[in-house]
């Protein structure tokens, strides 16, 4: 209890080199980045690092415990906890995975997403006022509203977007009446789950699958990553099998 009262002990500072353990990924060594949590065990790691582990495996890379027999992307989840304290404690970590994400963009001739722009514009105003020029809240303010039209505003318009064609490959469900949709590409394979099912009068989202490549999809994978990892030299629209799950092999 004594040790409880030491004004020394209160105001120690933690060294990041004694942490690195906790924010670092197992496979690549590298800081956290797209945090992603293993469901089974709650180990975590970065996450193009654990889909390309689990292309191969179906164990936890740490515990080496089975995540699934079969389909272990669909027992891993993105941990946004994790990754806003690696961004917090690393400096400088931030700033250099989105200015990365923009080179990339840049060297494809690609229009770089909105909401990478959003998070580049926050970036920029989050280091003016480190540095202590930031301007005054009306002046921000009112500056913001001149530069930016007025739609931008809408958080989901400013966002890539992704052509999606829904096809149903099951006797056992009917068709989309329209399966030509375009939407964030920041929704998730849930959100398309959602959609079919309340178009088809489902009793549940959870009596769904969805694949791409005959791959079934993971329900916390976005409609980003399943484009960059399934379908990034495949022209557009991107395109997505459903069926009932009782029709898994």
């Amino acid at each position: 209890m004594a040790a409880l009262g030491n004004p020394d002990m209160l105001t120690r500072k933690i060294k990041l080199w004694d942490i690195n353990a906790h924010i670092t990924c197992r496979l690549c060594e590298g800081y956290l980045i797209d945090a992603t949590t293993v469901t089974e065990c709650l180990h975590t790691f970065c996450r193009s690092c654990l889909v390309k582990y689990l292309e191969e495996n179906n164990t936890c890379p740490t515990c080496r415990i089975v995540i699934h027999q079969s389909h272990p992307l669909q027992y891993i989840g993105h941990d946004r906890t994790m990754q806003d304290i690696v961004y917090k404690l690393v400096p400088g970590l931030q700033e250099a995975e989105i200015k990365k994400q923009r080179d990339f963009y840049q060297k494809l001739g690609m229009e770089v997403p909105g909401d990478l722009k959003g998070e580049l514009c926050n970036m920029k105003t989050h280091l003016d006022q480190r540095n202590g020029d930031a301007k005054s809240e009306d002046t921000a303010n009112k500056e913001a509203g001149e530069e930016k039209p007025e739609e931008d505003n809408d958080y989901h318009r400013s966002d890539e977007q992704v052509s999606i064609c829904l096809e149903c490959n099951s006797s056992k469900l009917r068709g989309l009446k329209r399966k030509w949709i375009r939407c964030s590409a920041q929704a998730t394979v849930l959100h398309l789950k959602k959609f079919i099912a309340k178009k088809l009068n489902l009793t549940s989202f959870n009596e769904l699958d969805i694949l791409c490549n005959e791959e079934i999809l993971g329900k916390d994978h976005t409609l980003k990553f399943v484009v960059v990892t399934r379908w990034r030299f495949k022209k557009s629209p991107l395109l997505l099998h459903y069926r009932p799950k009782m029709d898994l092999l």
